[in-house]
């Protein structure tokens, strides 16, 4: 059966998550200091994808901010792990790829409330860490901005970014 004539494509935009079952593409424009989050079911081959602005729900304190769980690293993980499981894949199966945490501006006073790329990146390898899901790929950090194509074929995950190229992890 040739995969690409019922495939589907489905965008995700900042603070958005989604989850395919196979076959299926999902894809994300323009991760600065957001991180994308990729988990894939090696056996179903059910992939989830998150475009996460912020480490953590628990630092805002307005429950009408909190209540999009696709914006927190914290509860997007979750969400994306329940979403897949829902849909027949097991955590034993799935792994994880990272993709963004830029750190976009120079700030003369870089406190740590404005790197919010490496907090991203720190949070989501904390959280898998804690869930036991293994991060087999990144391309994290730097200071530029990515588009991601994630296949669920082969979990392959295709990072394209302004003047450094187009890599797969």
């Amino acid at each position: 059966m040739n995969d690409n004539c019922c495939t589907r494509s489905v965008k995700i935009g900042m603070a958005e998550l989604e989850v395919l079952d196979h076959p299926g593409i999902l894809a994300t424009l323009g991760l600065g200091s957001c991180i994308g989050i990729a988990l894939y079911d090696r056996e179903t081959k059910a992939i989830g994808l998150a475009h996460v602005m912020l480490p953590s729900s628990l630092q805002i304190k307005n429950d009408k901010i909190n209540i999009n769980k696709g914006k927190f690293v914290d509860t997007a993980i979750l969400e994306l792990l329940e979403k897949m499981m829902k849909s027949g894949a097991s955590k034993e199966n799935i792994v994880a790829k990272l993709v963004g945490g830029a750190q976009m501006f120079t700030f003369n006073d870089a406190t740590d409330i404005m790197r919010i790329g490496e907090r991203n990146i720190i949070a989501a390898r904390e959280r898998l860490w804690e869930l036991g899901i293994p991060i087999i790929a990144e391309d994290v950090g730097g200071n530029y901005g990515r588009t991601i194509e994630f296949y669920s074929s082969d979990g392959k995950l295709i990072v394209k970014t302004l003047g450094f190229g187009i890599k797969e992890i």
